[in-house]
C-alpha cells in the first residue's frame, strides 16, 4: 500500500507536468533565452573563468536555475490540491503521509531531471561540450538530486500558503537571491567579504558546483559540495514530514 501511494503520486505529477503544453513550453524556451543573453551578451568579455572558458561556465548554471526554478514551483500543484479538496481525500488515506510527500517531490524532480537534461543539450547550439561523459550517469543522478532537494523546499513552503497567486511570487522573491549570489553565472571571488559569506549559506551555491564539477571538469571540495546537499535534502524531509502531519484532514 505505502510503494503504491509513493508511485502512484509520483506518476500523477509526471502526467500532470506532460499535459501542460504551456508549462512545458515555457521551461524549455526561459532558460534557453538566459542562455542567449548571458552566452552571447556576456561570453564575448569572458575568456575563461576558472580555468574554461564561458559558456562551460555557465552551462552548469543555467541547468541549475532551471531545475530550481521549475523544482520549487511544483510546490504550486499542492496549494492547487489544498483548494480543490485532492489533497485532503489522500491525507485521509491509510497511507503514510512521508509516502505522499515524497511520491509528490519525487515526480516534481523527475519532470525537472528531464529540463535540466534538455536544457543541457541546447547548450551545444553554442558550442558547449560535456567535459567527461563517463561521468555523465553522475550527472543525471545529480541533476535529479538537485531536483529532489527544491521540490521538498518548493512542497515544504507551499504547506504554508492557500493563496495560488501569492506562492509564485514569494517563490520568485526567494529564488531570484539564491541564484545571483551564487556563482550560477559568474565567479564570487570578487564579491564583498559579506556576500561572500551569505554565498557560503547559500545551497543552491554547493548544487552549482557540483554540477560543474561533473559537467565542465572545474575542481571543487566534492566532500563538502555532496556533504551539504545531502544534509539539507535530511532536513527537509523532516520539515516537510512534519509539516504534512500538520495538516488537517
Amino acid at each position: 500500500m505505502i510503494n503504491s501511494a509513493l508511485s502512484v503520486m509520483w506518476h500523477r505529477q509526471v502526467i500532470d507536468f506532460f499535459r501542460n503544453k504551456q508549462r512545458l513550453f515555457v521551461s524549455l524556451v526561459q532558460p534557453f533565452l538566459y542562455l542567449i543573453a548571458f552566452g552571447y551578451g556576456f561570453g564575448s568579455s569572458f575568456k575563461t573563468l576558472e580555468g574554461v572558458s564561458y559558456i562551460q561556465y555557465l552551462i552548469p548554471g543555467i541547468v541549475g536555475m532551471t531545475v530550481l526554478m521549475n523544482a520549487t514551483l511544483s510546490g504550486t500543484s499542492l496549494i492547487w490540491d489544498k483548494k480543490f479538496g485532492f489533497l485532503r481525500e489522500t491525507l485521509v488515506a491509510p497511507v503514510s503521509r512521508t509516502q505522499l510527500l515524497f511520491g509528490r517531490c519525487l515526480g516534481g524532480a523527475t519532470t525537472s531531471l528531464l529540463q535540466g537534461i534538455a536544457v543541457l543539450f541546447l547548450g551545444y547550439f553554442l558550442g558547449f561540450r560535456i567535459d567527461n561523459w563517463a561521468l555523465f550517469p553522475f550527472v543525471i543522478i545529480t541533476i535529479f538530486v538537485v531536483a529532489l532537494l527544491f521540490s521538498l523546499l518548493g512542497t515544504v513552503l507551499a504547506t504554508k500558503f492557500d493563496d495560488m497567486n501569492s506562492f509564485p511570487s514569494i517563490m520568485n522573491l526567494l529564488m531570484m537571491p539564491m541564484m545571483f549570489l551564487s556563482s550560477g553565472f559568474f565567479s564570487v571571488n570578487n564579491y564583498p567579504k559579506a556576500l561572500q559569506y551569505i554565498v557560503k549559506l547559500n545551497p543552491y551555491e554547493y548544487c552549482v558546483r557540483l554540477l560543474r564539477r561533473l559537467i565542465s571538469g572545474v575542481e571543487t571540495n566534492l566532500m563538502v559540495d555532496i556533504g551539504v546537499i545531502a544534509a539539507v535534502i535530511i532536513i527537509l524531509g523532516f520539515l516537510g514530514t512534519w509539516a504534512f502531519n500538520k495538516i488537517e484532514g
